[in-house]
């Protein structure tokens, strides 16, 4: 009985897969979208996978073209190699991320994942709190870090905020309130988690700041009683709209 062979177009489709990985991973890194995927200390694996992953196409191809004449080997031997199907789903996935631009987690995503106003213990690495930052000089990220180690608001009351983040409306907070967030990610966009603080306006409602628009507050610090819990606010001096940071996250 004659034993069936691997198709040949089964392994130049894996060898696709491959190549389309290795392109996809060094667009995102040459037009700065690696950022949003990925945290920094990653990014250096992420081109040397890219770069593999390319290389690995082209010896791959190589060794197919040189083989073309040569008889195919039984199935059996070639049972290592993944089904077309799974190799057809990753060039289809690869493509898809060639032509649509990936874009940074917005305020419908903060709400679904928690807004909070303090990190929690596990999140918070010691080595990244910068206790003696001027109060203007702290990010959000910086806030959410200092308040976990010391939360009594009343200890910040008066001091200045410079903040830059989206604007989130919450449902749950008086209308003269939006919460200015930011996402921030230990590993990858899977991880990534909201970090926020309550902004209270003096002069406007929230509905003067869409959700998702980009700002920044400077304002003073103050304590708030907001859902039943005294936590610090930032009253609000001046709100202005500003572009979509290159890198919208926080670390």
């Amino acid at each position: 009985m004659k034993s069936q062979s691997e198709p040949r177009w089964h392994f130049w489709l894996d060898n696709l897969a491959i190549f389309a990985w290795g392109v996809l991973l060094l667009k995102y890194w040459l037009t700065g979208k690696l950022r949003i995927l990925i945290h920094p200390a990653y990014t250096w694996l992420s081109v040397v996978a890219g770069i593999a992953f390319i290389v690995v196409a082209f010896w791959k191809s190589q060794q197919l073209w040189k083989r073309r004449h040569l008889p195919m080997l039984p199935q059996q031997h070639v049972s290592l190699f993944p089904p077309a199907w799974g190799s057809g789903f990753l060039v289809v996935s690869a493509c898809v991320g060639l032509v649509f631009t990936p874009r940074p987690f917005a305020s419908q995503v903060a709400l679904e994942r928690g807004v909070t106003e303090a990190l929690a213990v596990t999140r918070v690495e010691p080595q990244s709190f910068r206790g003696s930052a001027n109060p203007e000089d702290r990010s959000i990220i910086d806030w959410t870090r200092t308040l976990s180690v010391y939360p009594e608001p009343d200890a910040y009351a008066g001091q200045p905020a410079d903040v830059i983040g989206f604007v989130i409306h919450a449902d749950e907070l008086p209308e003269n309130y939006i919460i200015v967030a930011r996402f921030t990610i230990t590993c990858c966009a899977a991880d990534a988690y909201p970090v926020g603080l309550p902004v209270r306006l003096t002069s406007e409602t929230r509905q003067a700041y869409q959700p998702d628009l980009w700002v920044r507050v400077r304002g003073e610090i103050a304590t708030a009683t907001l859902q039943d819990r005294r936590q610090v606010a930032i009253v609000a001096q001046s709100i202005e709209p500003v572009p979509e940071p290159e890198n919208p996250y926080d670390y």
